[in-house]
């Protein structure tokens, strides 16, 4: 029987918004829209509940509802990200099956630093990093460049072309800068790797129990000026008109020269996969570097699926309707059994 069979609805979890949400934040109700019209095309009930902090209230709206299944799009709680893995540890305490990626897996993701000793120890190039409360005081051992960034939140939250430094002074004063919204605790440096930048989607739900690379897609950066740092900043993806959004389309055609790189990239991509024991979908981001290179910025275990973002666009290069995809996320969905966060 599938999920929502009946009088059970599928329930559509995603973080509470305040009127004052940022763009980023409020783009999830678009997703809710897109997953709700795919689900009701496929024949499911739908149910759409915001969450908050106040976890017994959601638990009992989310009994009283009394779900075959949870679709999570949470991607923040009261708008903080370090919050996100908060509604799958309370679907797993309910017994609720959930689309996307267990508790623990979107714990390691979110926050960058775990999920960097996870690369590592899985042998997966990652660039060097320094909790930034340290490189306050004394400059990263690796060399510069360099780039601030949080530790918690996604969507290029916080990085404008000032993030990317070269010397300690400018480091030091991007990281007052940084620190004036989030606590140092929450930020941490990266070596900028000044080169190529491409992102991999994967699809779960087949049935041999592998996830399915969708067409890789590199960022381009159509005549960035010479000094003008080539990265995806909060303005390439949430400011239309601007500059940096008009100017960084993806593309998803490969030069014979670059086959081996992109081969080379779904093989770390089902890495990451493995590594974070990931269900449902997922999205991995690369720099490449000017001697070819490849280092994992970051796993993302609940990519956009807004019908502008780069995971639907890669599912329609590979034939997959919007429909296709949300059929084998729910097909994909983790069943509790004994695995809640504690």
């Amino acid at each position: 029987m599938k999920p929502g069979g009946g009088s059970r609805p599928v329930v559509i979890v995603h973080g509470r918004l305040e009127d004052s949400a940022s763009p980023d934040e409020k783009d999830v109700l678009v997703e809710v829209e897109v997953v709700r019209g795919a689900l009701e095309a496929l024949g499911y009930a739908t149910m759409v509940l915001p969450i908050g902090l106040n976890l017994q209230e959601a638990a009992a709206a989310l009994t009283a509802a009394s779900p075959a299944l949870a679709f999570n799009l949470a991607e923040s709680i009261d708008g903080r990200g370090s919050y996100i893995h908060l509604v799958p540890t309370l679907l797993d305490s309910m017994g609720i099956p959930y689309t996307g990626a267990t508790c623990e897996a979107m714990l390691l993701t979110s926050h960058k630093l775990l999920g960097k000793r996870v690369l590592e120890a899985a042998g997966i190039p990652t660039p060097a990093w320094l909790p930034a409360a340290q490189a306050a005081s004394a400059a990263p051992s690796f060399p510069p460049p360099w780039i601030v960034k949080s530790v918690w939140e996604h969507a290029s939250v916080g990085l404008e072309d000032s993030s990317v430094v070269s010397t300690p002074g400018q480091l030091d004063q991007e990281i007052h800068r940084r620190a004036k919204r989030e606590r140092v605790e929450h930020l941490f440096v990266e070596a900028f790797v000044d080169g190529r930048e491409f992102n991999l989607a994967l699809l779960g739900g087949a049935r041999d129990g592998e996830p399915q690379n969708l067409p890789p897609a590199e960022i381009q950066f159509l005549g960035y000026p010479e000094g003008k740092p080539r990265m995806v900043g909060y303005r390439a993806k949430w400011a239309a008109g601007s500059y940096e959004y008009d100017h960084t389309p993806p593309s998803y055609e490969f030069a014979d020269q670059d086959r081996a790189l992109a081969e080379t990239l779904v093989g770390i991509s089902r890495a990451c996969w493995k590594a974070f024991e990931l269900r449902g979908y997922a999205r991995v981001d690369f720099r490449v570097d000017a001697a070819g290179r490849p280092y994992v910025l970051e796993v993302n275990a609940n990519p956009c699926l807004s019908p502008d973002a780069g995971f639907v666009a890669a599912a329609a290069r590979a034939g997959l309707s919007v429909e296709d995809v949300i059929q084998r996320i729910v097909a994909d969905a983790a069943i509790p059994g004994g695995r809640a966060c504690r």
